[in-house]
């Protein structure tokens, strides 16, 4: 209690550098959560910042920021995508590319999706002859 009653007279400022109150947010947002315990959220940010911190490291150790003695977006999508552990973030941190290079893709996506409804019409055809 008395680690507590420490963090709501503001110590927590100290302890952990995320905005609790956008934390709190955050988890609220979650069907699942009715109430947040007071602990619940300051092991929660700490657990973010440590997390983050951990990401960023190891994102500029192993990417190219030493050289620039920078940390760059590169650097971060790279280890979403190199390291397993960090994998889970691929989707939020992908490589960037250039727009008519995605343009691209999505046209091919499209064509390849085309071609696979008409191969599926064909099969449904010979599914009716039999």
């Amino acid at each position: 209690a008395e680690m507590a009653a420490a963090r709501l007279s503001g110590t927590e400022n100290r302890l952990v550098s995320l905005p609790l109150s956008r934390i709190r947010v955050i988890m609220k947002s979650s069907p699942e959560v009715s109430s947040i315990n007071q602990d619940a959220l300051f092991l929660t940010a700490k657990a973010t910042e440590l997390f983050v911190q951990y990401l960023a490291t190891y994102s500029y150790k192993h990417g190219r920021g030493k050289e620039k003695n920078a940390l760059t977006y590169t650097d971060l999508s790279h280890t979403a995508e190199e390291c397993e552990t960090f994998q889970f973030l691929a989707d939020i941190l992908p490589k960037k590319i250039l727009a008519s290079k995605y343009l691209k893709m999505l046209e091919k996506e499209k064509r390849d999706g085309e071609l696979r409804e008409d191969n599926d019409e064909g099969e449904e055809e010979e599914d009716e002859d039999e």
